[in-house]
């Protein structure tokens, strides 16, 4: 009978600790094997040409490349390395824009790790994958009667599609600068954009402010249970 193929496993994670961790829970499995690790997108995309592999473990918030580019880039270059999104960020939003990037699975770090180990064997063998948690809050969701339509703003100024936009940036913990890269744009449109958006929302902070386009559905976004991926 012929010998079980390794699945070959790379850890991106900015946090050497979680990722030492990890390599070490993983590879007590005989049927996982860690060649690599990275602690950002950029050095991941440096590490995979010399050294393949089957799954990548993606952390999301990171310094340089975010795991929303990370794994963009890595599904074009290299489309037969799978992507798990690794992560503490909670919210269906995440869930669903890191799947869109063409991530095959979606698992939270307070996941077991029998739930990991299973979940990197069926993406490897080509099965989408998200955590029994997320699935279960999500089916939750999905059987909740809806909410009426919130009200427009008090202030009758209603924000600009633009501004939605870089609203829903902003609630994603994304800095100005990092908004004006990704939209194209100069810092100073963005903040300018910025205090537009809280003039008319009348919001005192960011915190203020992410409250407010969720009350008010502008973003389909729960508040947040943790402030790190």
């Amino acid at each position: 009978m012929a010998e079980e193929k390794l699945i070959r496993v790379v850890i991106t994670d900015d946090h050497k600790i979680i990722r030492e961790g990890l390599k070490s829970l993983l590879e007590r499995d005989p049927a996982l094997s860690v060649v690599g690790e990275a602690s950002n997108g950029r050095e991941l995309l440096e590490l995979l040409p010399e050294t393949p592999a089957d799954v990548v473990l993606m952390d999301i918030n990171m310094p340089e490349m975010d795991g929303y580019e990370a794994t963009r880039r890595v599904r074009e270059l290299y489309p037969g390395t799978q992507v798990i999104a690794l992560s503490m960020l909670n919210n269906e939003p995440f869930v669903q824009k890191m799947i869109g990037s063409g991530a095959a699975g979606y698992i939270l770090k307070t996941t077991g790790k029998e739930e990991l180990r299973s979940a990197i064997r069926l993406v490897a063998s080509g099965t989408t994958y998200i955590c029994s948690d997320l699935s279960l809050k999500m089916l939750n969701k999905v059987m909740e009667p809806e909410e009426p339509q919130k009200t427009e703003p008090a202030t009758g100024k209603a924000l600009s599609k633009r501004e939605v936009q870089i609203l829903a940036l902003i609630a994603e913990g994304y800095t100005n600068a990092d908004i004006a890269d990704k939209l194209f744009t100069s810092k100073r449109t963005i903040e300018t954009h910025r205090q537009n958006i809280i003039e008319k929302t009348q919001a005192k902070n960011t915190a203020n402010l992410i409250k407010y386009a969720i009350q008010h559905r502008l973003i389909e976004m729960d508040e947040p249970t943790e402030d790190n991926g």
